[in-house]
């Protein structure tokens, strides 16, 4: 690295200003960490990247490192051209690789997460006011009844969001997301048993834990709307 040219590694002009450095050094730290896209990780150029950064960032340590540079050898011009036509490459790639990795995660969103957010909405959503219907005389048939309608449609919409989850492979940086969603998921399975039991015995041990796990539910499911939106903010 002693012969590294931290304006390359940036890939920067030697006359940009600290926010075109900066800009510089937020955009490849993006493509090249490894939660961003596994394609290009690697651990080496994230240090290459700190380093530049931290000279180059400082106008004091930048000044000592310009006249530092011009005192380098000048490298031969056919060498120099190679060294260009490589960069250019790497820098090619890294474009290609992070426009991909843009699409996965818009498709990903548009066949997973959305459809499977709206579900999850509808459900977690909806529990109170059956509640407050079924409270009006829990022993009732007709209201028992209903409950149990609701609860089938409410395992076939979760069955329905658990092939979208299962769709398509989750991208490498929403996988914090991915999860919170899968384990939402399975609290919402959890709570549904829990609430199917209630018209078999009248317990209301039951309605209380089904409403408890869709608390955690619903809590998850905010958790992984957070992780998007940090993902989207650091776009």
């Amino acid at each position: 690295m002693a012969n590294t040219n931290h304006y390359e590694t940036l890939q920067i002009t030697q006359t940009a200003t600290q926010a075109e450095i900066k800009q510089a050094y937020r955009r490849l730290v993006k493509l090249f960490h490894p939660d961003s896209n596994s394609e290009i990780a690697g651990h080496e150029q994230i240090v290459r990247l700190n380093a530049a950064y931290e000279i180059l960032s400082d106008p004091h340590r930048r000044q000592s490192y310009d006249r530092e540079l011009h005192k380098r050898p000048q490298v031969a011009p056919a060498h120099r051209g190679q060294r260009t036509a490589a960069a250019q490459q790497q820098h090619r790639a890294a474009w290609q690789a992070g426009h991909d990795a843009d699409d996965r995660l818009e498709q990903w969103m548009q066949q997973v997460y959305r459809p499977v957010n709206q579900i999850l909405c509808q459900i977690l959503y909806s529990l109170e006011e059956q509640l407050d219907e079924l409270s009006a005389d829990p022993f009732d048939d007709d209201l028992i009844a209903a409950f149990q309608a609701y609860l089938k449609e409410c395992r076939d919409s979760l069955r329905l969001a658990q092939m979208r989850f299962r769709s398509m492979p989750n991208p490498r940086n929403v996988a914090g997301c991915a999860l919170h969603l899968y384990h939402c998921i399975n609290q919402l399975g959890d709570g549904l048993d829990e609430l199917e039991f209630f018209p078999l015995n009248y317990d209301d041990r039951y309605l209380h834990t089904g409403q408890e796990l869709f608390r955690i539910a619903t809590g998850l499911r905010c958790e992984a709307q957070a992780a998007i939106k940090d993902i989207k903010g650091k776009g």
